[in-house]
């Protein structure tokens, strides 16, 4: 009986036995594969469908994750460089239309008055954090800092309340 080429090949010492091997495996590969212009188009069309809703939903997820992780990298950011308060002077700062205080000394109202400290919001809290820390909470999220002395008036929001340009309320006023 005549045997294959491969076997012919084999028995001649012509090819090794493994690398006829993993030829078999890569011609019964390719026939499993079916080119993708056999597929119906009606499963095109709904895998087409499938494919952008995975996509979406991916991108969701993704954005989601990323927004967590922005959150997490700012509590980590106050927690590291928050300023220990100690002291029994109110320091009043409005917040959403409300006045809040903190409790500080002397010396970190000085800070807060001159700049060289800011309030920074995280979570329902208020924590006082030194310059350095702040300009890398702005990368992050700009509308968790609060109070910001170092900031020209107006900065935030782009404009001063009309017929107020030319006043400048101090920094060190003591409500």
């Amino acid at each position: 009986m005549p045997s294959s080429l491969q076997e012919q090949l084999l028995k001649a010492g012509l090819v090794q036995k493994d690398k006829a091997q993993k030829l078999a495996r890569q011609q019964a590969k390719k026939k499993r594969q079916r080119p993708a212009s056999e597929i119906p188009a009606k499963t095109s069309a709904r895998d087409a469908k499938r494919l952008e809703r995975d996509r979406a939903l991916a991108a969701e997820r993704n954005a989601k994750a990323r927004a967590r992780e922005r959150e997490h990298q700012l509590r980590q950011l106050i927690e590291a460089h928050r300023v220990e308060r100690k002291g029994d002077l109110a320091y009043a700062f409005t917040h959403g239309g409300r006045v809040k205080h903190l409790y500080v000394d002397e010396s970190q109202r000085r800070q807060l008055a001159s700049g060289a400290l800011a309030v920074v919001r995280l979570g329902a809290r208020f924590e006082l954090i030194p310059r350095a820390a702040v300009e890398r909470v702005r990368e992050r999220a700009p509308d968790a800092i609060v109070l910001d002395h170092a900031s020209k008036p107006g900065e935030k929001d782009g404009s001063v309340a009309p017929g107020y340009e030319g006043f400048e309320v101090p920094d060190d006023l003591v409500w």
